[in-house]
């Protein structure tokens, strides 16, 4: 496939020139909370560029798989009805770190464009920030003056926030001809349709200040973006990214289903194919990264994705769940270079189906609700569907207001537009407090010039627990100090140490240094630094000291124990549910363990069983756990080497091999599995939508789990007196015997309340032709009803006031026959009559209504109102 040739050969152009092709982030930002949806491919290097991390690269090349839905950038009411917009999109970029600047970045722009995608050099153009003088005459060495246009800030400027990095652009357009229009150049192109953008190349050089001033950066960077399907649209000759081979793969298998024919020229017609070929794979690329149709956050906006979906299917005569029907050729045409996709087909099928069904219900539901709001506007004077009715049915129900617009000028109704709208605005302002996106700082972080001066502490605990050591730094409330002393709390950074930084999960190690120094804890404050963070006992402690550092080796151990045990359960997952778990978060200690993971339901009791003995077999089989180091490119070409959403490799990876279980790894483990002793899941459940959450312990703390239930059936057994073999057949007993007790007791009470009820009845009044029941009663609550009931049935005709008194409330009911509701007597209204005189409120229909009230002292003054009520009717 084009798409395909295209992805491969852009990424390996830019491997030869030095460039570390990092793989695709997910398309959920799980470490990025300021995004709802990954939508650049500068997002996952956003700690670079704002100087809070670092790669072992300088230079890397990327495809993105990119979601613009919600938040600042939201396609989703324009895809479908333009040539250009997607919800999911890949955007292939190159990017420099303080490496090269704009004189290489245009010239590998131009290799590109006219050797790798074989663009004709007459067609293409080139546009600069108006005052980038220095741009304007690298382009000159590739194109003529006259196609290299200068453009103001709105055009090429580009900036990551109201403050931080920032600088310049520099876009290359493509020339389309006149069948695109008949602009001679591109300033007189407003559209874009002629001279398409496809490229656009950002130059980092300033860092603007919050008072609105911009500073040089002291390593200038490039961040470049170009979406593949508009690039593949200009290589084919179509004028729409959905004639290009993916989309148009997936419009042929709407075609197919629906039963109806796809006309590209017929826009209106066309647009329910186009939405079904674009949501197909946001909707697809989204559940593989773990993501599901849920009401909150990220999950209420891919719910909203998956009903329009729906809604665009049932103009196509697709009534029932037809959306997995369409993965089989979207795994077709993307699943080699995305292979996650194929893993996690059976689980995006089922999320899909089980949306779908549930929606077309909602859909149901809302239609019964919008021929009552239709019912209510008819009976109105004004003839109008509320702004609010009308919000609550596109809010709730997903019904669009051009629909309910429609369905409203049907009946000859209006709709309150104005008042919708006001709403829309409403909702979005909620919406944005919620997402609104930090701004971003260019952070000058402390400990980087403990790494450009000293380099990366050298970490030697995998092999020993103990080693020596030169004090490097001291950091007392983030600032430097050359000396500490006795009882003060510091960060303490060695040129090497046996300690690990709490990272991938793993907590840090705790310890003593030179004795007197007790580590807490140990963090990695920047990429490569291993700060000790605790309090000097005794002593003074100064910079340029050779110290002795020692781990806790005994709580070191634990913590190996459980991490190796986080991954034979990451294993047994897999082998269990299948091949779409991805571990979605982790926490390793010397207690327990705590593995998060992209599920879309609950485990069964059978497949917690299940992954126990997987887990519990391979601990009895003992397997040796080594590790050892390879490329990450090595790493990548591996498919039985797992690697985690996020994760921000170097060059080099540690892989932990246990045969059947192979990880990217750097925590510490245990030389071999049967160190682990015996494993038990202690809990699982749900963190959010389709992400679930596993509690785990092993060794001697699997051990005290599996006995607490053995203490409780001898605690039963002690205090049933019996022994715990016997306890199964004591249980029975009982529960027979509150069974029998439990009938006895619901005979005793029909028997009292038969009788309280002859008594009821003897104090029945004709008032106003009618028979009255009104009386105070001595029962439950819950018990007033039923009471109420059974005094009707036995008047047949009449008015049925009941009260009781619990402490200091009280409850009301009120039943009126079929035949006095006839003639004007109405339960609601009594109650709301009656329940103000003591202290309370309460609603119903006409034959039965009920209060509670605060008074009860004030009941038979209710009562003898009920009294007055009647005889005036």
């Amino acid at each position: 496939m084009l798409s395909q040739d295209i992805r491969r050969r852009f990424l390996q152009y830019f491997r030869t020139k030095g460039h570390t092709i990092v793989p695709s982030s997910p398309v959920v930002p799980h470490d990025d909370p300021t995004l709802l949806f990954t939508n650049a491919g500068m997002n996952q290097f956003k700690d670079v560029f704002l100087g809070e991390s670092k790669r072992d690269y300088a230079r890397a090349t990327t495809s993105q798989k990119c979601v613009r839905v919600g938040g600042k950038h939201n396609d989703l009411e324009n895809v479908g009805h333009t040539k250009r917009h997607l919800t999911f999109f890949e955007m292939l970029g190159n990017f420099s770190f303080g490496d090269y600047f704009k004189k290489e970045a245009i010239q590998f722009a131009w290799e590109v464009s006219t050797e790798i995608f074989e663009f004709p050099v007459e067609k293409l153009w080139a546009t600069v920030y108006t005052d980038d003088d220095e741009a304007f005459d690298l382009w000159k060495a590739y194109l003529p003056e006259n196609r290299i246009v200068r453009f103001g800030e709105s055009e090429n400027f580009w900036s990551m926030g109201d403050t931080g990095p920032c600088g310049p652009c520099s876009e290359l357009h493509f020339d389309r001809g006149l069948k695109f229009g008949s602009a001679e150049h591109i300033y007189d192109d407003e559209k874009g349709d002629r001279f398409m953008e496809f490229w656009n190349l950002v130059f980092m050089q300033y860092n603007r200040q919050a008072d609105g001033q911009s500073t040089l950066l002291p390593k200038p960077s490039v961040d470049t973006g170009m979406g593949l399907e508009r690039l593949i649209a200009l290589k084919m000759g179509v004028d729409s990214v959905f004639e290009t081979d993916v989309l148009r793969g997936l419009i042929a298998q709407v075609e197919e289903l629906s039963g109806q024919r796809y006309e590209s020229s017929n826009e209106h017609a066309a647009a329910p194919f186009r939405v079904l070929a674009d949501h197909l794979r946001c909707l697809a690329f989204a559940i593989t990264d773990g993501v599901q149709p849920s009401n909150v956050d990220r999950g209420y906006v891919l719910r909203k994705v998956l009903r329009r979906a729906v809604r665009y299917g049932r103009s196509l005569g697709l009534d029932k769940p037809f959306l997995a029907k369409l993965l089989p050729e979207l795994n077709r045409s993307m699943g080699e270079d995305y292979p996650d996709l194929i893993a996690s087909q059976s689980r995006i099928e089922e999320i899909l189906t089980l949306e779908e069904e549930a929606f077309l219900r909602t859909l149901r539901r809302g239609g019964n609700l919008l021929s009552g709001v239709i019912e209510k506007a008819q009976n109105q004077q004004s003839k109008q569907i509320s702004g609010e009715e009308a919000f609550k049915l596109k809010d709730t129900y997903g019904l669009p207001i051009d629909e309910i617009l429609l369905i409203a000028k049907d009946a000859e109704l209006t709709v309150d537009e104005k008042r919708f709208e006001e709403l829309e605005v409403e909702a979005k302002e909620r919406s944005r407090k919620v997402h609104k996106s930090t701004k971003q700082i260019a952070s000058t972080n402390i400990f980087e010039s403990i790494a450009k001066e000293h380099g990366e502490t050298l970490f030697t605990g995998y092999k020993t627990y103990e080693g020596k050591g030169k004090v490097l730094a001291l950091v007392v409330d983030q600032e430097f100090t050359d000396e500490i002393v006795s009882g003060q709390e510091a960060m303490l950074i060695l040129d090497q140490t046996p300690f690990y930084a709490e990272m991938g999960g793993q907590v840090g190690d705790r310890g003593t240094i030179a004795d007197q120094f007790k580590v807490q804890d140990c963090q990695s404050p920047f990429k490569g630094i291993i700060a000790h963070i605790g309090t000097l006992k005794e002593g003074t402690l100064k910079v340029g000291d050779e110290v002795n550092a020692v781990v806790n080796a005994s709580r070191r151990d634990k913590i190996a124990r459980n991490h190796t045990a986080t991954h034979l359960l990451h294993w047994a997952l897999q082998k269990v549910l299948g091949e779409h778990i991805k571990q979605a978060g982790s926490v390793v200690d010397d207690k327990r363990l705590r593995f998060d993971f992209s599920h879309h339901k609950a485990l069964t009791v059978d497949e917690v069983r299940q992954i126990e003995d997987l887990i519990n077999e391979k601990i009895r089989q003992n397997q040796a756990v080594s590790s050892y180091e390879l490329s990450y490119e090595e790493a990548q070409a591996d498919s039985t080497i797992k690697q985690f959403f996020g994760d921000k490799y170097g060059n080099t990876v540690r892989v932990i091999d246990i045969d059947y279980s192979k990880e990217l790894c750097g925590g510490t483990h245990t030389d071999i599995v049967g160190n682990i002793g015996y494993f038990r899941i202690a809990k699982e459940s749900s963190i959010s939508a389709g992400i679930r959450r596993i509690e785990a312990v092993s060794g001697k703390e699997a051990e005290e789990f599996a006995r607490e239930p053995e203490q409780m059936l001898e605690d039963l057994a002690q205090a049933l007196k019996t022994q715990p073999k016997k306890l199964s057949a004591s249980v029975e007993r009982l529960l027979k015997e509150n069974k029998e007790l439990s009938k006895t007791i619901k005979d005793l009470q029909k028997g009292a309340l038969k009788r309280m009820l002859d008594q009821l009845l003897g104090k029945k009044e004709i008032v106003n032709n009618k028979n009255l029941l009104a009386a105070q009663i001595d029962v439950d609550s819950g018990q007033l009803a039923d009471v109420a009931e059974d005094a009707m049935k036995e008047l047949e005709s009449g008015i049925v006031v009941l009260a009781t008194q619990a402490n200091s409330r009280c409850n009301l009911v009120v039943r009126v026959s079929d035949d006095l509701v006839g003639q004007g007597v109405n339960a609601k209204e009594i109650i709301q009559s009656i329940a103000p005189i003591v202290g309370g409120g309460g609603g119903g229909r006409a034959n039965s209504a009920q209060a509670g009230g605060k008074t009860p002292e004030k009941i038979a003054e209710a009562l003898a109102k009920t009294r007055e009520l009647i005889e005036s009717k």
